[in-house]
């Protein structure tokens, strides 16, 4: 009968390039002699050493089944390679914390302009007037950015349709989404959005630091900020360290909307942000059944304070059930064809011939 030494001696008769043979360089493996049956591995070095020696198990098999006792031969070839390194996890990404010394300004050189949106109060539309600009001005041509500033509040990543957290290649530098032709940056892609905020003042400037700085922005004719209600820690922060071209204000046409629309005009004129105009939101609404018009929060306020403040009027924009749908599903009614549509394109095309965008 065939014996393992009988095999290992014609297997070492098979000599290699650069010396020794199958068996002195260690390249048989599992050689199993049982009855008339031999099975053996050949193991290269690697993979594409394997490939040039097919021709080589081919003839083994051969000088093997010659020999007297053997009824069956089985010789595969495999590579031996070092095992690929484990992937590298992307570092942890930190959102929040302490602002860090910075010299000079957060403004990213890749951003032409930067155009803070506020409003004084919550409840008035600004953060769908924001998306819905954003989006108009991608439609008229304009590389645009929106960052959603509202810290405790964040609600783009919903009205613009994207969802995931932001990558990053070092833990420092933030890809930014996209979405409907505009680039965007949210707290709220970063946290559980299940999740309250609970931060003090120097988180909420570390944050807004980090979404306008370490974001890779890129080239971009305007950057829109969706500021949250009031004038507190993010609005100084951007206004005193981002270098804003300028604001404008969003309020619907009511009193008491004004009241607040006047202090956050008050607090941008404080800190050198021109006014660049104002923008009257929910003016009107058009019943879809029989085609009425209601001023359900009065009409022609904003446009009465901005010609009494002698500040731009930048349009006014009606309310429609329309516009809280699309908010609701991430697609801004700007992306439409309609009148409310229309509203907005207006209004984009108006910052763009004004030279804001």
């Amino acid at each position: 009968m065939v014996t393992r030494a009988t095999i290992e001696e014609q297997l070492s008769r098979f000599d290699l390039p650069g010396g020794g043979n199958l068996v002195s360089r260690d390249m048989i493996r599992a050689l199993s002699v049982e009855g008339g049956t031999v099975r053996y591995v050949i193991e290269a070095p690697s993979p594409e050493i394997a490939r040039q020696m097919e021709p080589l198990r081919a003839a083994t098999e051969r000088a093997i089944a010659a020999l007297d006792g053997v009824v069956h031969v089985s010789a595969v070839l495999t590579a031996h390679g070092a095992a690929p390194a484990p992937a590298k996890a992307p570092p942890s990404l930190k959102i929040g914390g302490h602002p860090k010394p910075q010299e000079g300004s957060l403004k990213p050189a890749s951003v032409k302009s930067i155009i803070a949106i506020g409003s004084g109060k919550g409840g008035v539309g600004k953060s769908t007037v924001s998306s819905n600009l954003a989006v108009a001005l991608a439609r008229a041509g304009k590389k645009v950015g929106l960052l959603d500033a509202d810290i405790y509040g964040p609600s783009q990543p919903r009205m613009m349709g994207v969802s995931g957290r932001p990558a990053s290649p070092d833990g420092k530098i933030i890809e930014p989404l996209h979405a409907h032709g505009v680039t965007m940056m949210s707290i709220g892609l970063m946290l559980d959005p299940d999740k309250a905020v609970v931060w003090r003042g120097p988180m909420l400037m570390g944050a807004l630091q980090q979404m306008i700085s370490q974001v890779r922005w890129g080239e971009l004719d305007v950057l829109l900020v969706d500021l949250p209600p009031g004038t507190g820690d993010v609005q100084l922060t951007l206004c005193q360290k981002a270098e804003p071209t300028g604001a404008i204000i969003v309020s619907t046409p009511q009193d008491v909307a004004l009241l607040d629309a006047r202090k956050a005009m008050d607090m941008f004129r404080t800190l050198k942000t021109p006014i660049l105009g104002m923008i009257e939101n929910m003016s009107t609404f058009h019943c879809p059944e029989c085609g009425h018009e209601a001023h359900i929060f009065g009409h022609g306020g904003v446009a009465a304070e901005a010609e009494t403040l002698d500040l731009p009027f930048l349009g006014a924009l009606p309310i429609d059930l329309d516009t809280r749908l699309a908010g609701d599903n991430g697609t801004p009614v700007a992306l439409g064809d309609g009148p409310v549509a229309g509203a907005y394109a207006a209004l984009a095309d108006r910052l763009i011939k004004g030279g804001l965008v």
